[in-house]
């Protein structure tokens, strides 16, 4: 039996975010690519990261540091895993970049283009990974949609294509140090759910490779509650193809279960259910069929995606293997298609008028 090749993980940062991706990592899973081992905590206290370690880690005994600077210096780690509130990526991407670890850096990666590029200058000079964790564009489900969808046309060719995320926040009611309401640290319900709306988009629309996509025109609007974005709304167009996406977030309401996303085809539809914009669960694949009454849609073919857990090690995997390939970059999120998510929601906050200080 081969033994899997294995990779240590430092993780910094023990919120929600961390918490899921550490408990996906070590659970038991058929298909495994990966040893994953949690070598390592930062946390801002010790008594956090033990915590943190007693609750998520309970079969194993990482390191855990109190500082984030005493992570980034631990040889004992491979490569970090970044889960901190979006507005602190940067700087600590740029911290573990200069202490030559590889970087899993959560979405979005950042706050603007502008600190994505200083980010990926630095990994390029020092020679070493980096790449955004958006965990929504490894799922086997993403592969086998996309696959239907641009190489066998199951729709025909897709015109246009709907998506939304919801979270239900109660902003007026949180301290002005939440992240939902500090411009500060990137308040508002684009960078932090809009995300994936509009990955959806591109995932759904543009049938080319990251290194080969297409930058849409774009046409948006928001929405505030006091200066605190809270609910956005965005045409993506494709002038190679005329292509349409509507894409919307907010943080005022969460339908909870049901149909996230709609593509439209010449020959059909596919609706995409999930828990939410970022957990999709199935589609359902509705083909026009042809009568001597005329069109209609047939009964639709489902496709579900069981998983294990949440499916965070679908990203880990991948990222892990390219790592220990030597590459610098992620093979199914490169630089450059960051950037070019980045550059989308910079010009849809420029147009609704979210602006953060370090813009």
């Amino acid at each position: 039996m081969t033994e899997l090749p294995t990779v240590r993980w430092g993780i910094l940062g023990t919120g929600m975010i961390s918490s899921w991706f550490v408990e996906d990592l070590v659970i038991e899973r058929p298909g495994a690519k990966i040893n994953h081992i949690i070598q390592a905590i930062g946390s801002s206290s010790i008594e956090k990261g033990g915590n943190f370690v007693a609750k998520h880690c309970p079969h194993s005994s990482p390191t855990v540091h109190g500082s984030y600077e005493d992570l980034f210096n631990d040889d004992t780690v491979d490569m970090v895993y970044i889960g901190v509130p979006h507005a602190f990526h940067e700087k600590f991407c740029l911290d573990a970049i200069n202490a030559g670890k590889a970087v899993f850096c959560e979405k979005p990666f950042t706050l603007n283009a502008k600190q994505a590029a200083n980010v990926f200058e630095a990994a390029k000079e020092k020679g070493v990974y980096v790449q955004e964790a958006m965990w929504l564009r490894h799922r086997p489900l993403v592969h086998k949609l996309r696959s239907l969808i641009h190489e066998e046309k199951v729709i025909g060719e897709p015109f246009r294509m709907f998506a939304d995320f919801g979270l239900d926040v109660d902003i007026r009611n949180l301290p002005s140090t939440s992240r939902y309401r500090s411009l500060d640290l990137g308040a508002g319900s684009l960078l932090d759910v809009g995300v994936y709306s509009i990955t959806w988009a591109i995932l759904t629309l543009d049938p080319h490779s990251p290194s080969k996509s297409e930058m849409p025109d774009i046409l948006a609007t928001q929405s505030f509650q006091g200066n605190i974005e809270v609910t956005s709304s965005v045409i993506l167009k494709y002038a190679s193809s005329g292509r349409q996406a509507i894409v919307t977030s907010t943080t005022n309401i969460n339908h909870g279960p049901g149909i996230i996303a709609r593509i439209d085809g010449d020959e059909g539809y596919i609706e995409i259910e999930g828990r939410g914009g970022s957990i999709p669960h199935s589609f359902t694949v509705y083909k026009k069929s042809h009568t001597d009454s005329g069109r209609k849609y047939a009964a639709g073919e489902k496709y579900d995606f069981p998983e294990v857990g949440l499916g965070f090690y679908h990203e880990a995997d991948n990222a892990a293997l390219d790592y220990i390939a030597g590459r610098t970059e992620g093979a199914i999120m490169p630089w450059e298609e960051t950037i070019r998510v980045m550059r989308i929601m910079d010009e849809v906050r420029r147009q609704g008028g979210t602006r953060f200080p370090v813009d």
